[in-house]
Protein backbone atom coordinates (compact mmCIF):
# COMPACT_ATOMS: atom_id res chain seq x y z
CA UNK A 1 0.00 0.00 0.00
CA UNK A 2 1.28 3.66 -0.37
CA UNK A 3 1.63 6.17 2.09
CA UNK A 4 -1.54 7.26 2.12
CA UNK A 5 -3.07 5.33 4.21
CA UNK A 6 0.79 4.76 6.59
CA UNK A 7 0.81 9.06 7.51
CA UNK A 8 -2.28 8.71 9.99
CA UNK A 9 -1.25 10.29 13.45
CA UNK A 10 0.25 7.61 15.34
CA UNK A 11 -1.44 7.88 18.31
CA UNK A 12 -4.91 9.14 20.14
CA UNK A 13 -5.15 12.45 21.03
CA UNK A 14 -7.46 14.75 23.28
CA UNK A 15 -9.71 13.02 25.96
CA UNK A 16 -9.09 9.23 23.81
CA UNK A 17 -5.35 9.76 25.16
CA UNK A 18 -5.81 10.17 28.51
CA UNK A 19 -8.94 7.24 28.59
CA UNK A 20 -5.85 4.85 26.37
CA UNK A 21 -3.45 6.38 29.12
CA UNK A 22 -5.50 5.16 31.61
CA UNK A 23 -5.71 1.42 30.06
CA UNK A 24 -2.37 1.03 28.96
CA UNK A 25 -1.21 -1.27 31.42
CA UNK A 26 -1.05 -4.86 30.77
CA UNK A 27 -4.63 -6.81 31.23
CA UNK A 28 -5.35 -10.19 29.89
CA UNK A 29 -8.24 -8.55 27.90
CA UNK A 30 -6.58 -6.49 24.92
CA UNK A 31 -8.62 -4.34 22.52
CA UNK A 32 -6.07 -3.71 19.49
CA UNK A 33 -7.60 -0.35 17.77
CA UNK A 34 -6.90 2.46 15.85
CA UNK A 35 -7.89 5.66 17.41
CA UNK A 36 -9.24 6.86 13.77
CA UNK A 37 -11.41 3.95 13.30
CA UNK A 38 -14.94 4.17 14.02
CA UNK A 39 -15.61 0.48 14.44
CA UNK A 40 -12.81 0.08 17.17
CA UNK A 41 -14.64 2.98 19.05
CA UNK A 42 -17.94 0.92 19.18
CA UNK A 43 -15.93 -1.44 21.00
CA UNK A 44 -14.35 0.99 23.28
CA UNK A 45 -17.42 2.76 24.13
CA UNK A 46 -19.22 -0.75 25.29
CA UNK A 47 -15.53 -1.42 27.17
CA UNK A 48 -16.23 2.02 29.05
CA UNK A 49 -20.36 1.94 29.38
CA UNK A 50 -19.23 -1.51 31.07
CA UNK A 51 -16.65 -0.83 33.14
CA UNK A 52 -14.04 -3.56 32.24
CA UNK A 53 -10.77 -3.61 33.03
CA UNK A 54 -9.15 -4.00 29.87
CA UNK A 55 -5.70 -2.96 28.28
CA UNK A 56 -5.90 -0.61 25.03
CA UNK A 57 -3.25 -1.35 22.60
CA UNK A 58 -3.19 0.97 19.69
CA UNK A 59 -1.64 -0.41 16.25
CA UNK A 60 -1.56 1.04 12.76
CA UNK A 61 -3.40 -2.11 11.03
CA UNK A 62 -1.94 -0.64 7.48
CA UNK A 63 1.38 -1.77 9.14
CA UNK A 64 0.44 -5.14 10.17
CA UNK A 65 2.83 -6.26 12.89
CA UNK A 66 3.84 -9.83 13.19
CA UNK A 67 2.41 -10.49 16.31
CA UNK A 68 -0.59 -8.80 15.83
CA UNK A 69 -0.90 -10.68 12.85
CA UNK A 70 -0.52 -14.56 14.35
CA UNK A 71 -3.38 -13.54 16.37
CA UNK A 72 -5.85 -11.73 13.89
CA UNK A 73 -4.84 -13.23 10.10
CA UNK A 74 -7.03 -10.79 8.97
CA UNK A 75 -5.60 -7.56 10.39
CA UNK A 76 -8.41 -5.82 11.02
CA UNK A 77 -9.47 -3.49 13.65
CA UNK A 78 -10.72 -3.89 16.38
CA UNK A 79 -9.50 -7.17 17.47
CA UNK A 80 -10.58 -8.07 20.80
CA UNK A 81 -7.81 -10.51 22.75
CA UNK A 82 -10.18 -12.60 25.38
CA UNK A 83 -7.92 -14.34 27.94
CA UNK A 84 -8.60 -18.19 28.04
CA UNK A 85 -7.01 -20.66 31.19
CA UNK A 86 -5.19 -23.47 29.33
CA UNK A 87 -3.91 -25.11 32.43
CA UNK A 88 -1.02 -24.09 34.09
CA UNK A 89 -0.77 -20.46 32.14
CA UNK A 90 -2.65 -18.19 30.04
CA UNK A 91 -3.34 -18.10 26.92
CA UNK A 92 -5.62 -16.07 24.20
CA UNK A 93 -7.58 -16.40 21.59
CA UNK A 94 -9.69 -13.38 19.32
CA UNK A 95 -12.73 -11.99 18.47
CA UNK A 96 -13.28 -9.40 15.60
CA UNK A 97 -15.99 -8.08 13.99
CA UNK A 98 -16.84 -4.62 16.53
CA UNK A 99 -20.61 -5.86 16.65
CA UNK A 100 -19.66 -9.21 17.90
CA UNK A 101 -16.84 -7.80 20.06
CA UNK A 102 -19.64 -5.34 21.80
CA UNK A 103 -22.17 -8.21 21.84
CA UNK A 104 -19.91 -10.52 23.46
CA UNK A 105 -18.77 -7.63 26.12
CA UNK A 106 -21.87 -7.26 27.02
CA UNK A 107 -22.91 -10.90 27.67
CA UNK A 108 -20.11 -11.81 29.17
CA UNK A 109 -19.88 -9.22 31.58
CA UNK A 110 -23.26 -8.87 33.24
CA UNK A 111 -22.83 -8.16 36.58
CA UNK A 112 -24.90 -5.04 37.07
CA UNK A 113 -23.11 -4.25 40.37
CA UNK A 114 -20.25 -3.94 39.10
CA UNK A 115 -20.86 -3.91 35.10
CA UNK A 116 -24.32 -2.12 35.20
CA UNK A 117 -27.40 -2.86 33.33
CA UNK A 118 -26.91 -4.68 29.64
CA UNK A 119 -27.45 -2.24 26.55
CA UNK A 120 -29.69 -4.49 25.49
CA UNK A 121 -33.70 -4.69 26.88
CA UNK A 122 -34.19 -7.39 29.14
CA UNK A 123 -37.79 -7.87 27.12
CA UNK A 124 -37.38 -10.43 24.24
CA UNK A 125 -39.01 -8.46 21.78
CA UNK A 126 -37.70 -5.09 22.79
CA UNK A 127 -34.25 -6.80 22.03
CA UNK A 128 -34.92 -8.60 19.11
CA UNK A 129 -36.54 -4.53 17.61
CA UNK A 130 -32.96 -3.25 18.58
CA UNK A 131 -31.46 -5.80 16.90
CA UNK A 132 -33.25 -4.57 13.52
CA UNK A 133 -32.66 -1.22 14.21
CA UNK A 134 -28.78 -2.20 14.82
CA UNK A 135 -28.68 -3.80 11.72
CA UNK A 136 -30.14 -0.72 9.69
CA UNK A 137 -27.23 1.41 11.08
CA UNK A 138 -24.90 -1.47 9.88
CA UNK A 139 -26.60 -2.23 6.42
CA UNK A 140 -28.09 1.20 5.57
CA UNK A 141 -26.35 3.79 7.63
CA UNK A 142 -22.99 3.41 7.29
CA UNK A 143 -21.96 2.24 3.79
CA UNK A 144 -24.37 5.28 2.70
CA UNK A 145 -22.02 7.91 4.64
CA UNK A 146 -19.12 6.08 3.27
CA UNK A 147 -20.82 6.63 -0.34
CA UNK A 148 -21.36 9.96 0.44
CA UNK A 149 -17.93 11.03 1.95
CA UNK A 150 -15.84 8.84 -0.96
CA UNK A 151 -18.13 11.05 -3.57
CA UNK A 152 -15.87 12.60 -6.61
CA UNK A 153 -17.02 13.56 -9.55
CA UNK A 154 -15.85 10.69 -11.36
CA UNK A 155 -18.89 8.88 -9.55
CA UNK A 156 -21.74 7.45 -11.47
CA UNK A 157 -23.62 9.33 -8.30
CA UNK A 158 -24.55 12.78 -7.71
CA UNK A 159 -23.23 14.60 -4.74
CA UNK A 160 -27.30 15.52 -3.63
CA UNK A 161 -28.12 11.86 -3.87
CA UNK A 162 -25.40 10.28 -2.08
CA UNK A 163 -26.92 13.07 0.35
CA UNK A 164 -30.50 12.32 0.06
CA UNK A 165 -29.54 8.63 0.79
CA UNK A 166 -27.66 9.30 3.94
CA UNK A 167 -30.22 11.87 5.24
CA UNK A 168 -33.08 9.31 4.15
CA UNK A 169 -31.51 6.28 6.43
CA UNK A 170 -31.60 8.98 9.72
CA UNK A 171 -34.84 10.28 9.06
CA UNK A 172 -35.64 6.37 9.03
CA UNK A 173 -33.77 5.90 12.12
CA UNK A 174 -34.76 8.30 13.83
CA UNK A 175 -38.61 7.87 13.38
CA UNK A 176 -38.23 4.77 15.32
CA UNK A 177 -36.73 5.91 18.27
CA UNK A 178 -39.00 6.41 21.46
CA UNK A 179 -40.39 9.91 21.03
CA UNK A 180 -39.76 10.48 24.95
CA UNK A 181 -36.34 10.18 24.81
CA UNK A 182 -33.32 11.20 24.77
CA UNK A 183 -31.79 7.91 23.27
CA UNK A 184 -33.07 5.68 20.95
CA UNK A 185 -34.94 3.42 23.24
CA UNK A 186 -35.78 6.26 26.05
CA UNK A 187 -33.86 7.18 29.26
CA UNK A 188 -31.26 4.16 28.58
CA UNK A 189 -28.09 4.08 25.93
CA UNK A 190 -28.55 1.15 24.52
CA UNK A 191 -26.45 -0.99 21.99
CA UNK A 192 -28.28 0.71 19.45
CA UNK A 193 -27.22 4.20 20.36
CA UNK A 194 -23.31 2.45 20.81
CA UNK A 195 -23.53 1.50 17.30
CA UNK A 196 -24.45 4.56 15.44
CA UNK A 197 -22.32 6.99 18.08
CA UNK A 198 -18.99 6.83 16.39
CA UNK A 199 -20.37 8.11 12.99
CA UNK A 200 -22.54 10.79 14.47
CA UNK A 201 -19.51 12.34 15.88
CA UNK A 202 -18.11 12.23 12.25
CA UNK A 203 -20.62 13.64 10.68
CA UNK A 204 -18.94 17.33 10.96
CA UNK A 205 -16.73 15.94 8.29
CA UNK A 206 -19.27 16.44 5.70
CA UNK A 207 -19.31 20.06 6.31
CA UNK A 208 -15.36 20.18 5.74
CA UNK A 209 -15.25 17.83 2.75
CA UNK A 210 -18.37 18.23 0.73
CA UNK A 211 -20.16 20.96 -0.73
CA UNK A 212 -23.66 21.70 1.19
CA UNK A 213 -22.51 19.86 3.75
CA UNK A 214 -24.46 17.24 5.40
CA UNK A 215 -27.93 18.83 4.90
CA UNK A 216 -29.98 18.47 7.82
CA UNK A 217 -32.01 21.09 7.54
CA UNK A 218 -32.20 23.78 10.43
CA UNK A 219 -34.75 23.98 13.18
CA UNK A 220 -37.93 25.47 11.50
CA UNK A 221 -37.42 24.20 8.08
CA UNK A 222 -37.84 20.66 7.68
CA UNK A 223 -41.46 20.94 6.88
CA UNK A 224 -43.19 17.63 7.06
CA UNK A 225 -39.94 15.98 8.68
CA UNK A 226 -39.51 18.67 10.88
CA UNK A 227 -40.82 16.69 14.41
CA UNK A 228 -37.94 14.19 12.69
CA UNK A 229 -35.45 16.40 12.62
CA UNK A 230 -36.06 17.67 16.32
CA UNK A 231 -35.87 14.30 17.53
CA UNK A 232 -32.73 13.75 15.77
CA UNK A 233 -31.24 16.87 17.82
CA UNK A 234 -32.39 15.63 20.55
CA UNK A 235 -30.99 11.89 20.37
CA UNK A 236 -27.50 13.73 18.88
CA UNK A 237 -27.13 15.94 21.55
CA UNK A 238 -27.97 13.30 24.11
CA UNK A 239 -25.34 10.61 22.89
CA UNK A 240 -22.14 13.27 21.95
CA UNK A 241 -22.19 14.09 24.98
CA UNK A 242 -22.23 10.67 26.81
CA UNK A 243 -19.36 10.41 28.79
CA UNK A 244 -18.26 7.09 27.06
CA UNK A 245 -18.26 9.07 23.98
CA UNK A 246 -16.46 11.54 24.57
CA UNK A 247 -13.80 9.70 26.36
CA UNK A 248 -12.84 7.59 23.55
CA UNK A 249 -12.84 10.11 20.69
CA UNK A 250 -9.39 11.97 19.58
CA UNK A 251 -9.05 15.58 18.62
CA UNK A 252 -11.18 17.21 15.82
CA UNK A 253 -8.44 18.01 13.51
CA UNK A 254 -7.34 14.34 13.92
CA UNK A 255 -9.81 12.82 11.99
CA UNK A 256 -10.08 15.70 9.45
CA UNK A 257 -6.24 14.85 8.28
CA UNK A 258 -7.58 11.16 8.43
CA UNK A 259 -10.23 11.59 6.24
CA UNK A 260 -9.27 13.58 3.62
CA UNK A 261 -8.41 10.06 1.59
CA UNK A 262 -11.86 8.72 1.98
CA UNK A 263 -12.74 12.77 0.72
CA UNK A 264 -10.72 12.30 -2.34
CA UNK A 265 -11.77 8.74 -2.78
CA UNK A 266 -7.80 7.79 -2.59
CA UNK A 267 -7.72 5.70 1.07
CA UNK A 268 -6.71 2.04 0.31
CA UNK A 269 -8.80 0.76 3.64
CA UNK A 270 -10.83 -2.46 3.33
CA UNK A 271 -14.09 -0.17 4.24
CA UNK A 272 -13.05 2.13 1.46
CA UNK A 273 -12.22 -1.22 -1.30
CA UNK A 274 -15.83 -2.26 -0.53
CA UNK A 275 -17.78 1.02 -0.88
CA UNK A 276 -15.82 1.36 -4.10
CA UNK A 277 -16.49 -1.93 -5.59
CA UNK A 278 -20.15 -2.01 -4.31
CA UNK A 279 -19.55 -4.65 -1.71
CA UNK A 280 -20.60 -5.53 1.76
CA UNK A 281 -18.44 -3.71 4.52
CA UNK A 282 -15.77 -5.69 5.73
Amino acid sequence: MGSVDTSLHAHTSGRAAVYAEKHSVTHPLILYGGWFCPFVQRAWITLHEKNIDHQYFEINPYKKEAEFLALNPRGLVPTLAVPVDKGSRPDQKPLYESSVICEYLDEVYADESSNGPSLYPVDAYEKARARIWIDHVSGKIIPAFYRFMQHTDAKAYTLDEARAELLGHLKTFIREADPKGPFFLGSQFSMVDVMLAPWLCRLFLFDVYKQGGLGVPARGEGGEDENAWNRWRVWADAVENRESVLDTLSERDHYVDAYKRYAEDTTQSGVAKATREGRRLP
